[in-house]
């Protein structure tokens, strides 16, 4: 699936916890996020004194990027064959976000 086709889905399905995400939907909206917040923090650096109202703004995508990112990183817990409690793996300190890396990079399991 491509960049723009993968972002909107996920934003799309911002509250659809059921089903699963493939291994591309999932990093391919990783990538867009990332491209969506450096475009909005270059603008907001770059008007900064002209307006000042804009510096929140890669404050509120990043809040607001949870909406899709949690529901995305569920399924594709679920398509690797993990359950979703699996996402709770990152909060061992250290390891734990690496893991849910790993985890989110396993193929997918058929059926």
């Amino acid at each position: 699936m491509p960049l723009i086709q993968s972002f909107s889905t996920a934003w799309s399905r911002s509250f659809d916890y059921g089903g699963k995400s493939t291994r591309a939907d999932f990093w391919w909206f990783q990538l867009g996020d990332i491209i969506v917040f450096l475009v909005l923090s270059a603008l907001a650096a770059a008007t900064a004194e002209s307006a000042p109202g804009l510096s929140a703004l890669p404050v509120v995508y990043a809040i607001a990027q949870i909406l899709p990112h949690l529901p995305l990183a569920i399924r594709r817990l679920r398509d690797s064959g993990k359950p979703w409690p699996w996402f709770f793996i990152q909060l061992v300190p250290f390891i734990g976000g690496i893991w849910l890396i790993v985890l989110f990079c396993q193929p997918s399991i058929p059926g």
